[in-house]
């Protein structure tokens, strides 16, 4: 299968918030791979996914706590 690359702004602002995210991120099925641009004023959260979908990373960013609204790409 294809992986999907999604790209949300979060609230997900410096390592610790990012440590929160963490287990919630890697524990979703069909996450490849992800990061969060921390740097970048709209704390860009990079997800590549097989079989995982939008919805699926964003109620899983919300339960972590976090504010998440996709992007176009």
């Amino acid at each position: 299968m294809e992986n999907k690359t999604f790209k949300f702004k979060t609230n997900i602002n410096c390592g610790g918030c990012v440590s929160g995210v963490t287990p919630f991120l890697n524990g979703l099925d069909g996450v490849t791979k992800w990061e969060v641009d921390t740097n970048n004023k709209d704390k860009i959260l990079t997800v590549v996914a097989d079989t995982a979908t939008e919805k699926e990373v964003i109620d899983s960013v919300q339960k972590a706590g976090f504010k998440i609204e996709p992007m176009q790409v």
